[in-house]
């Protein structure tokens, strides 16, 4: 097991040190004379349904649906009854027998541009108040929807080193996602990953560097602004330094204040101070803050009010992470839990596995006085400001026939191509075999090593890498082994090994929400590590391309070559190929430390064929 490395950087502690412990960020959402007097007057028409409805945000999935069927009809009552504030968009997903005949079916797929907009266009043609809406993409829109732009994960961003690129990212995701009638995006994730037994942030963090992790953070902010999209910082105070999911249980952090200040909160100060309009709080218990047992973040106004809206003097919009995940499911109701939520100073209830309870638990808080009425004014103003700084109050239909001019297209991939390839980290090269230089007819031993086979739906591993390797080495034999592989058959792969002219192996090991698992099999990492002295006697190029969770680096001492991605999918399998046969040049550096002899910023460097004046054996 690694053991947790935290980094704090003297630019991080200076960070720290420099912003006041109370200090007062800019008005979020600075309005013209318009934009406030439609807040105020919107504010004096509202019915108490109607306020208590804008503090609920319920979801759905992004898939073609008709006018005339329940799944409408739920989503119309939500808005004519119940007045809710915006829509959640998710993708979509498939049926699967309840017993599954194929357990490696798996439910998620992506959901449609066109779709989401139709639907979100219907709801705000029923509700009196506009909608606001929000996704995560967190990647980007295609990390929800097919055809828009997917961007790697935040991590690879770190290794590429250019914050630049970061807010490109930002402002394409604005772009892409107000096309279709999203103005929220919940991201950045401002977690500085610190902990390597991280479960579920793991690459969604941009490093381990408390002050690296704040710029990027920053400059993804400035970039959604930039296209006019509110950003926002999650998941306060900080989700980094735990082991625990909280889709699947309660986390918590148990540092100090001083080291809090130091690590935790430095990208969300800065983050704030450079205008974030919104934060996202986690289902993490904070005993620093606030030491009541079985009181996360998302229940707490020590740490809501007191922390983040006090300390950190954030004015914006404060969204509640799912309050569909276990972690507060086991904790109150549907009903009891959006209370707490309004209550420790949250204004967005999202995704409750019951907003029906929740606007009914709400209303009676209201009516009894636990809520009261200025506490209630007080999150419905900051709502309709938010609504006025992205133009609702003038516009909120969207152009169906302009979705396709905005999402997706080459001039996005191209940003996001350029991530890829400026990310991906060599880490280990012994044998000086990276880039691949042998001959095209060399006989290639490929091995699609997969923590385990179930949940692929939407990204088969090596769906892209078997074909680009192909087209450069076409004598390829490839292997898939997982969890489930036979000991006998990982026999055979280590007596076959021997016959080839390389081998390359692509481990996929995920760190993925609501899983519980991160880890690469130790039968799988013994078979890796046996192929090295085999590959040695044989002098056949032996190289690993790591995807999904990079810290698998460290479990594989022995293999003598190792590229690091740090994404899953198409996009980086063909970077990590292109890379292999010397197309393109190497030049990333880890955001995480991996080991002692692999500290943050470590990463060799190789540079093209091409660039370097030759070209691989004929």
């Amino acid at each position: 097991m690694l053991p947790a490395v935290r980094v704090t950087s003297a630019l991080a502690i200076a960070a720290a040190l420099l912003l006041p412990a109370a200090a007062v960020a800019p008005d979020p959402f600075p309005l013209d004379r318009a934009g406030e007097r439609w807040v105020e007057q919107t504010l004096k028409t509202m019915t108490a349904d109607e306020k208590i409805g804008q503090l609920i945000i319920p979801s759905f999935e992004s898939s073609f649906l008709s006018t005339d069927s329940d799944t409408f009809d739920y989503l119309a009552t939500l808005v004519r009854v119940y007045h809710v504030g915006g829509f959640h968009v998710f993708g979509t997903s498939e049926s699967a027998p309840p017993v599954l005949l194929n357990p490696t079916y798996g439910t998620t797929t992506l959901g449609s541009p066109l779709a989401a907009a139709s639907i979100l266009n219907r709801l705000q043609a029923l509700s009196r108040v506009p909608l606001m809406n929000s996704a995560d993409f967190e990647t980007g829109p295609g990390f929800r929807l097919a055809g828009a732009t997917t961007f790697p994960r935040q991590m690879a961003f770190g290794a590429a080193g250019d914050v630049g690129l970061a807010r490109e990212a930002g402002r394409i995701t604005a772009e892409e996602a107000r096309a279709i009638g999203v103005q929220v995006n919940f991201a950045p994730v401002a977690d500085v990953n610190d902990n390597p037994r991280n479960p579920v942030i793991n690459t969604r963090s941009y490093g381990q560097d408390p002050a690296r992790v704040a710029a990027f953070v920053s400059a993804y902010v400035a970039g959604a602004r930039d296209g006019g999209m509110i950003a926002t910082l999650k998941h306060f105070p900080g989700h980094g330094d735990t082991d625990t999911d909280t889709h699947l249980g309660l986390a918590v952090v148990a540092n100090d204040r001083d080291e809090l200040d130091k690590v935790e909160l430095v990208p969300f100060r800065l983050g704030i101070a450079d205008g974030a309009q919104a934060v996202m709080t986690s289902h993490i218990e904070l005993p620093a803050i606030d030491a009541a047992p079985a009181t996360p973040a998302t229940f707490s106004p020590k740490i809501v009010d007191g922390l983040l809206r006090g300390d950190l003097g954030f004015g914006g919009l404060v969204y509640t992470d799912s309050m569909s995940m276990e972690a507060v499911t086991k904790l109150a109701t549907p009903g009891e839990g959006a209370v707490r939520a309004i209550l420790a100073g949250s204004d967005e209830v999202l995704q409750s596995p019951d907003p029906i309870a929740a606007f009914a638990a709400l209303k009676d808080a209201v009516a009894s006085g636990r809520i009261g009425a200025d506490r209630l004014d007080a999150s419905v103003r900051r709502i309709l400001r938010a609504k006025a700084f992205v133009g609702l109050h003038r516009s909120r239909a969207i152009d169906l026939e302009k979705v396709s001019d905005h999402v997706g297209g080459r001039a996005h991939e191209a940003v996001a191509a350029e991530v890829s390839a400026r990310s991906l980290t060599l880490v280990r090269d012994d044998r000086q075999q990276v880039p691949l230089r042998v001959a095209p007819d060399t006989p290639i031993l490929y091995l699609s090593v997969v923590d385990y086979p179930s949940g692929w739906r939407i990204a088969a591993p090596s769906r892209t890498f078997i074909p680009e390797l192909k087209k450069r080495w076409p004598d390829v034999t490839a292997i898939e082994i997982s969890d489930e592989t036979p000991p006998a058959e990982l026999d055979l792969v280590r007596a076959i090994a021997p016959r080839f002219g390389a081998v390359i192996a692509s481990v996929f090991v995920r760190a993925a929400s609501g899983s519980g698992r991160m880890d690469l099999p130790p039968a799988l990492a013994r078979l890796l590590e046996d192929l090295a002295p085999v590959t040695a006697r044989t002098r056949a190029p032996y190289i690993a391309c790591l995807f999904g969770n990079p810290y698998t680096a460290a479990f594989l001492p022995g293999v003598p070559a190792v590229l690091v991605t740090y994404d899953l999918y198409d996009r980086p399998e063909a970077s990590a190929v292109r890379a292999l046969a010397g197309e393109a040049p190497i030049g990333g550096r880890l955001p995480i430390a991996l080991s002692e002899r692999l500290p943050v910023g470590f990463g060799l460097d190789r540079a093209s064929l091409a660039a370097r004046g030759r070209q691989p054996l004929p």
